[in-house]
């Protein structure tokens, strides 16, 4: 490989790694903005034509429907805290993303219910708009939980 061919695929890595920090701080917008209970920017971070999936018959479909499932959220959860990790990125193409994360979330609740935990992941599609990495799908498939207020889940598909 001369010096130009290995300029141009050092410049190409580069390019690749902050396309997928790019994709993490999404991940990480996510969680904060849940957290914060900002819905708003929460539902920014997807398109309009999203899908979201938390488990059999609880998600939405498009960004219009998605907000009207967080409505109500701050007066559910006193607090809550969503931890991503292992995040594994396969870019499809300059545009688009598949993305696989582990996520731990705490939930503390306004009504005399236990805190509960869930252990899972994130399975999602994500699509570069305008400049701009947005949600496309987002699916959470459940390994455990406990005393979790969804009691229908998907599993993480285990064999």
């Amino acid at each position: 490989m001369n010096q130009q061919e290995t300029q141009k695929s050092v410049e190409a890595e580069v390019a690749r790694l902050a396309e997928e920090k790019a994709i993490e701080r999404l991940l990480f917008n996510y969680a904060f903005h849940l957290d914060m209970n900002q819905t708003e920017e929460l539902t920014a971070l997807f398109l309009e034509d999203c899908e979201v999936i938390y488990g059999p018959g609880f998600g939405a479909e498009g960004r219009e429907a998605y907000a009207k499932t967080l409505e109500g959220v701050g007066s559910f959860f006193k607090a809550t805290s969503h931890h991503v990790s292992n995040i594994v990125i396969d870019l499809k193409s300059p545009d688009e993303a598949h993305v696989r994360s582990v996520v731990y979330a705490w939930h503390r609740y306004n009504r005399d219910m236990p805190d509960s935990h869930l252990w899972g992941q994130y399975h999602d599609i994500i699509v570069r708009k305008d400049g701009q990495w947005r949600f496309k799908r987002r699916e959470l498939r459940t390994t455990g939980e406990k005393d979790f207020h969804v009691k229908k889940t998907l599993p993480i598909g285990r064999a």
